[in-house]
């Protein structure tokens, strides 16, 4: 993928922050394995496992943290 999809981290909330997040973390499985019929294929296996969906959600988590860091935590909008 070459395509800029993310010209910036800075989010107006944290829940922008952490929808944000989420894309993140969808675009990282995706350049990890840019074969959309292998994903379509796999995607049955981690959707019934609890462990895939908890290691989905530590990297959504982890991925949070970075953007919450690039936007000071959000200390200028704290509503």
């Amino acid at each position: 993928m070459t395509d800029t999809w993310l010209p910036t981290m800075i989010t107006a909330t944290p829940q922008e922050g952490f929808e944000l997040a989420i894309a993140l973390s969808r675009r990282g499985v995706k350049y990890t394995q840019p074969d959309m019929a292998k994903l379509n294929e796999l995607r049955p296996e981690y959707a019934n496992s609890a462990d895939g969906l908890t290691a989905a959600s530590q990297v959504i988590a982890i991925n949070f943290q970075t953007v919450a860091a690039a936007n000071n935590y959000w200390r200028t909008n704290p509503a």
